[in-house]
């Protein structure tokens, strides 16, 4: 089968949509497929080879994303390419352009929801226009875009609930979630030589992983180490637009000797960087699936979890990891009880991150499409 995935980020931009796209194109490719990727211009100096480009400009409010909001000839790229199934990642320009051309070629388009979009209106919209109003427009888009592909693909449960509460209708609706590298992210791995890299020796290791954004409330878990032991440090790993205020606040609270910002990992060093911690955090409610909390317990840490979104279906309380509600002092005493239960728990964390393996994954998503091509056909 040949399959196109048109994505409104791909690198150099690092985040979620980015990583499902290139698990999946490895996924499917490992299982015989031909997959196209079709991205935003990032500019010459920064294109990957075998991508197919569409122009774009940097989007300001946030530099490390751009928007194709320019022709792009779509219907003649995907015609060359011979495509029998359209696999939309976002709803945004890519989205629209996908839709349209699925529709031009009639061939079927599916739609992975990957982003809560509108909780990051208040931090990166440009229109001067009241939130809720934004909130309002936003969703009447979603409701309008989401009816039209022949699949809409959510990573957990939680989002077809959220879809329910703000009445988006599908054609069908299933939940297929991002994939995880099993054989890379695992127990047993030495992360002695990230220790060293860090100056830690004794000390207990939580690790955030993922976008240093608004959003993403890492304010919460530097504020919870007030309230754990000196020998708790926690250990931030990603760059965002809000890494320079997050630093601050480190250091305005008197933490900052125990919140270490390591920047941009490359990949094969992040499964190093989950061994050579004790527990995972995370404080986000902005998740669809939190990949990076899955990657984490792949490799056998238990995990702190805001109580709300996707973590409601990656987390057991008690079994693979305890929640905490919006603020410092639970938030500590979640990690508190995952250091304590650390080594009771690391069995099942790794068997949750199994469920999410990048095999499975793939063979679930050649079914559907080989379903919505063959119904396609049928017609």
């Amino acid at each position: 089968m040949r399959i196109a995935i048109m994505t409104d980020s791909y690198l150099p931009t690092r985040d979620g949509v980015v990583t499902a796209v290139m698990t999946l194109s490895k996924s499917l490719e490992d299982l015989g497929h031909t997959v196209f990727v079709i991205a935003p211009d990032p500019g010459e100096d920064q294109r990957k080879p075998g991508i197919s480009y569409f122009p774009a400009m940097k989007f300001r409010k946030y530099p490390d994303y751009f928007l194709p909001l320019f022709p792009s000839g779509k219907r003649e790229l995907i015609e060359s390419l011979d495509i029998d199934i359209i696999h939309i990642h976002g709803i945004a320009f890519m989205a629209l352009k996908g839709l349209i051309v699925s529709r031009q070629t009639g061939i079927p388009a599916v739609a992975t929801y990957c982003t809560n979009v509108v909780d990051t209106m208040e931090y990166y919209s440009p229109l001067p226009v009241p939130i809720g109003m934004q909130t309002r427009l936003a969703w009447i888009y979603i409701r309008n875009l989401l009816k039209r592909p022949s699949c809409v693909i959510a990573l957990t449960p939680a989002t077809l609930t959220e879809f329910e509460e703000n009445g988006v209708m599908t054609k069908r609706t299933e939940v297929i979630p991002v994939g995880i590298d099993v054989n890379r992210f695992r127990q047993g791995l030495d992360g002695s030589g990230i220790r060293n890299r860090h100056g830690l020796t004794a000390e207990k290791v939580v690790i955030h992983v993922g976008r240093v954004s608004y959003e993403k409330n890492i304010d919460i878990p530097i504020r919870a180490m007030r309230y754990l032991p000196d020998d708790v440090k926690l250990l931030i790993v990603g760059k965002g637009p809000a890494l320079q205020d997050m630093k601050d606040l480190a250091k305005k609270e008197g933490l900052g000797d125990r919140t270490i910002f390591a920047g941009f990992v490359p990949d094969d060093e992040l499964a190093l960087y989950y061994s050579a911690s004790d527990a995972a955090v995370s404080a986000s409610r902005f998740e669809t699936q939190g990949l990076t909390v899955a990657e984490a317990m792949a490799c056998g840490l238990p995990a702190a979890c805001s109580d709300g979104r996707a973590f409601l279906d990656v987390v057991e309380e008690g079994v693979n990891g305890f929640f905490f509600k919006d603020t410092p002092e639970q938030c500590a005493e979640a990690i508190a009880k995952c250091l304590e239960c650390g080594e009771m728990l690391s069995s099942n964390a790794r068997k949750t991150a199994e469920s999410y393996s990048m095999e499975s994954v793939g063979k679930r998503m050649e079914s559907l499409y080989a379903d919505i091509v063959s119904k396609r056909k049928q017609r």
